[in-house]
């Protein structure tokens, strides 16, 4: 058996993880984009590094655009399997797959016109809607802890690992000449005590590990003292600064730990008379696909329901559609929290938003979560005092505050205690992926002193033989 690491190697976009058995079947653990301006510029996207008529299955961790997002490109290019994930991740990708797509062909409408001016020839979206709901016709939705056949030599079992609604570790059983080779994909480990969904469960034993690596070198801080880090923030910038506050959060997951956070700040009687405005027609789809998937909630969100039976709306809180009603939030000065995707600023309304409000020192821009590098978050988090936006140069006036404990990935306590359930000297390899180079070296000296060996630190395009 060999496996091949064609994204997430040595970085945090584009997982794609290929296994090749013995007899010629080729499984690939998620197909994801890779996120930024530098991909973009370089086209990594075209490329999946194999050919797409050759795999015979896709299994997908979550649906998370940097693990599911080049999906349809997949399909496109001629593959024509299965794609397996859980029920709760299908339901999801059928909102972010397409929205992926929309924005796919609304990014190449704004370099055609360029590329027209310039007298180049147009070229075409990586896929299009059509293409994208074509692909969603392949997925099949699968329950957790149950192992499922796919064909005579290999069987899946989806286990919970948080992160986000549906997000699985993905363990395998393949039968290789009599021999059956254990695998574990732990795709994005979630926190130990998640702010709303199930926290992690232990997986199945394994031989081979592939792990994520994201926040190898970080330690959260409490649920307590971050709620109290937000509401410092919306004081300081509504009340004080009588500004603005810009959250750029991902659609699925990171906004939806926000308006709940911010839910019971407003049932406590802490939060101002301010508006609050989830600006994104994805976000709104996904606090709705959450709703409908209660049996994911823990203890702690099931008691607060108790009391609040809808935890993701509150007196203030407005959802946002219509593209004139976003631009109204633009156009008026008072002071409001406006949360908008996407997470790392490179697409959807939050650019706008950004665009109208970084040069304004009333407002403050409050950073939730992981931003790769060359994207535009990333940039603001490192302390640039001017960006480019839409072709636009921004001087950056407005406050940038972080609060990375809304993240969720593990730190590397809690990813630790996730592959607790394995004892180290049964692991014959780990891989570790999803990770900055310099963040892995220090993730695999401290797995290392918990007495895990043969850790690997694949780079792209690399591959391993397992015997």
């Amino acid at each position: 058996m060999k496996i091949e690491f064609k994204g997430a190697a040595r970085t945090v976009t584009g997982s794609k993880h290929l296994i090749t058995t013995r007899n010629g079947k080729k499984i690939l653990l998620d197909c994801g984009l890779f996120q930024g301006e530098d991909a973009k510029r370089k086209n990594y996207n075209k490329d999946l590094g194999f050919e797409a008529s050759e795999i015979d299955y896709c299994i997908l961790s979550h649906a998370h655009i940097d693990h599911s997002g080049a999906i349809p490109y997949l399909v496109k290019k001629g593959f024509k399997g299965k794609v397996y994930c859980t029920f709760a991740t299908l339901d999801l990708c059928e909102i972010m797959l397409i929205d992926s797509a929309h924005i796919q062909e609304s990014d190449v409408k704004y370099i055609n016109r360029t590329r027209i001016q310039k007298e180049l020839a147009p070229i075409d979206p990586l896929y299009t809607i059509e293409e994208a709901q074509i692909a969603l016709q392949q997925f099949v939705g699968k329950k957790y802890d149950d192992w499922f056949e796919i064909d005579e030599e290999i069987e899946i079992c989806f286990t919970v690992v948080g992160h986000i609604l549906g997000a699985a570790a993905v363990n395998l059983k393949i039968k290789e000449e009599g021999q059956i080779h254990r695998l574990c994909y732990t795709g994005d480990i979630g926190r130990k005590k998640h702010h709303i969904i199930k926290s992690p469960k232990p997986f199945p034993p394994a031989d081979y590990i592939i792990c994520e690596s994201t926040y190898g070198n970080r330690l959260h801080e409490s649920t307590l003292e971050t709620i109290n880090k937000l509401l410092n923030v919306v004081y300081y910038t509504c009340v004080e600064k009588k500004g603005k506050l810009i959250i750029p959060a991902f659609s699925l997951g990171r906004t939806q730990e926000i308006i709940y956070a911010l839910d019971q700040l407003e049932s406590a009687g802490k939060l101002p008379k301010i508006p609050v405005y989830v600006d994104s027609p994805l976000s709104t789809n996904a606090t709705q696909i959450l709703i409908n998937h209660p049996e994911a909630y823990n203890e702690d969100i099931r008691e607060y329901m108790k009391k609040d039976p809808n935890p993701f709306g509150f007196n203030g809180l407005l959802y946002i559609r219509d593209v004139e009603a976003s631009k109204a939030i633009n156009n008026s000065d008072e002071p409001c929290i406006i949360i908008s995707a996407s997470g790392m600023m490179e697409a959807g309304r939050v650019v706008h938003h950004l665009r109208n409000n970084l040069g304004n020192k009333k407002n403050t821009v409050l950073i939730v979560g992981y931003c790769a590098p060359f994207t535009l978050g990333n940039r603001l988090l490192q302390g640039t005092k001017q960006v480019k936006i839409y072709g636009e140069e921004i001087d950056v006036h407005a406050d940038i505050e972080v609060i990375t404990e809304y993240s969720a990935h593990g730190d590397y306590e809690e990813m630790i205690d996730f592959l607790s359930c394995q004892h180290p000297a049964t692991i014959k390899e780990m891989f570790l992926v999803h990770g900055t180079y310099e963040v892995q070296q220090e993730f695999r000296e401290k797995l290392m002193e918990k007495g895990y060996r043969n850790i690997r630190i694949p780079d792209e395009n690399s591959e391993y033989l397992i015997d």
